[in-house]
């Protein structure tokens, strides 16, 4: 074959990307040069991309070369390439996906780790994305966004010359670029708390359509998963007619044959996002169902229970709220501390503590403990997580998924030969401790107990929301549900108590508000 003209932009990660697939098409016999070409966004810096006309601002020069026959074919990140290709293109292969996570890049005396994201109260974050901050405000309501342009080390100076407390890039291009940033504290957001742009992280490769040769050579660089993966975000963009400026996340994912989605959507960068989770076994009509969750014309539920106190500004709250949802929350149990003092020596030793509550988190940490600088912190849920937070800790694993059987397998991992201590409620099922390698050695502290209440009153809501199994024992005790109620459980130990009941329940991806947020916003009402 002739030798390849790969199109490209100029900036460091767009050859990169371009350098890469040059890399992979040599690997292969081919030869390739690359050709830099200047693109719309590359040359307006002073306008936010949602006030330019039109869509493509990163492509449409590329695409115009590949008509024109001047290149062979382009390298563009794919979030950045519309949904509808120009008559005459296709995108040939798209390469393994890298890590589709946010980075949020912090001034070191813009950190507290106490906060939720770690930033410090009324932090100014640098994006230009409406989609990051519609989330981020979601996130942290108190936070200041402001407009960041440039390419992804223009961003990263501007950040260390404090024109920003924060800034928020996606991982892949920090990665890809192989950048030094031991200046900054660096905040890695799960795709599962903060939803990535549609494709973000992966490469598409376009070239004519016509190109019948060049075509089945590039199948050598496809990745059919990562292509079946995008294929569902960015068919999710399509049929909501997003481009690039629309504040919408959309993630998917293959998972023991199953896909899983998970899409952020807001009306507008200032107002609160929309939240779903759906798993599905194949992507057939996967997305127009997603797309069909968010029609405003969909009947929800009116009214919610869910069987603990929710503050006033919880996430949770504001996610019902924005959907005209009436909340009853109230706890079917109290706790108790059952140790008052800790016997320090237990700790000296510890390689992990282990938390699978927020209460086994306040009670913990109430007694004062000391333990070494090495110790580490495991998880269950992100409400531990911003828990152990307030007390200044971080958690170096935290377990998002709301099946308990595969956070215990993924911890399990962490802990072999090491000293694990569980502080924990008195009736808890340990399920996490069952699963743990034979040589780590299970410390266990029972601290505090749960006192079912007196005569609970039946709730009439739409959806009951349960957070522990000890709630369910204490509503089911003397009440039964209605017709037409549904159940959502907390995480598979809650889940087993609906099992020997024979009540059919949702289960939320993750234990936590947002978790709780997706599966009531993807409940139908008959």
């Amino acid at each position: 074959m002739k030798k390849l003209i790969i199109g490209t932009r100029g900036s460091d990660l767009a050859l990169w990307q371009a350098n890469y697939i040059k890399d992979e098409l040599e690997a292969i016999g081919v030869e390739a040069e690359l050709k830099i070409i200047k693109t719309q966004g590359d040359k307006i810096l002073n306008l936010r991309l949602d006030k330019l006309e039109g869509k493509g601002f990163f492509t449409k020069e590329l695409e115009d070369e590949l008509l024109g026959g001047t290149i062979d074919l382009a390298v563009h990140s794919l979030k950045d390439l519309p949904t509808n290709h120009p008559a005459g293109l296709i995108i040939a292969a798209i390469p393994p996906r890298e890590e589709a996570t946010e980075y949020l890049l912090i001034l070191k005396d813009c950190v507290d780790v106490s906060q939720k994201l770690s930033l410090k109260k009324g932090a100014m974050v640098g994006t230009s994305s409406n989609r990051r901050k519609a989330q981020l405000l979601g996130l942290r309501p108190d936070l200041e966004i402001e407009d960041l342009r440039g390419n992804v080390p223009t961003r990263i100076q501007k950040l260390r010359n404090e024109d920003y407390d924060a800034i928020m890039l996606a991982k892949a291009g920090v990665k890809r670029l192989g950048l030094d940033l031991n200046d900054l504290h660096i905040e890695e957001l799960e795709t599962t708390e903060f939803v990535p742009a549609p494709a973000q992280g992966a490469l598409g490769i376009q070239i004519r359509e016509n190109d019948n040769e060049l075509f089945d050579l590039l199948q050598n660089l496809n990745h059919s998963e990562t292509a079946e993966e995008v294929a569902v975000e960015r068919k999710v963009l399509n049929l909501f007619e997003g481009g690039c400026h629309m504040p919408l996340g959309c993630y998917c994912k293959k998972e023991n044959g199953k896909f899983e989605v998970w899409t952020s959507k807001a009306e507008t960068a200032d107002d609160f996002p929309e939240r779903l989770f759906l798993r599905a076994d194949s992507t057939e009509g996967l997305a127009e169902s997603i797309v069909s969750k968010f029609n405003a014309d969909r009947k929800k539920p009116a009214k919610v229970f869910i069987s603990r106190e929710i503050g006033e500004h919880s996430y949770f709250r504001r996610a019902l709220e924005n959907n005209n949802i009436e909340i009853e929350g109230r706890s079917l149990i109290r706790t108790f501390p059952i140790v008052t003092v800790l016997d320090q020596f237990i700790l000296k030793n510890i390689d992990w503590v282990f938390f699978s509550s927020r209460n086994s988190v306040e009670y913990f940490f109430n007694l004062k403990p000391q333990f070494p600088k090495k110790t580490q912190f495991g998880v269950v849920g992100r409400g531990s997580e911003d828990a152990l937070r307030k007390f200044g800790h971080f958690a170096q694993f935290v377990g998002a998924s709301g099946d308990i059987t595969e956070v215990a397998e993924d911890f399990a991992k962490l802990v072999s030969g090491k000293n694990v201590l569980f502080p924990r409620a008195q009736d808890s099922l340990q399920s996490i401790q069952k699963s743990l390698p034979a040589d780590a050695k299970i410390i266990d502290l029972p601290i505090y107990e749960t006192v079912i209440e007196d005569d609970i009153d039946q709730s009439h809501a739409d959806v009951l929301i349960f957070t522990s199994p000890s709630n369910v024992d204490a509503y089911f005790a003397e009440n039964l549900l209605e017709p037409g109620q549904q159940v959502i459980a907390i995480g598979n130990s809650t889940g087993k108590k609906f099992d020997e009941m024979g009540v059919s329940y949702a289960l939320p991806y993750s234990p936590d508000e947002i978790g709780l947020s997706e599966a009531v916003f993807g409940i139908e009402i008959k």
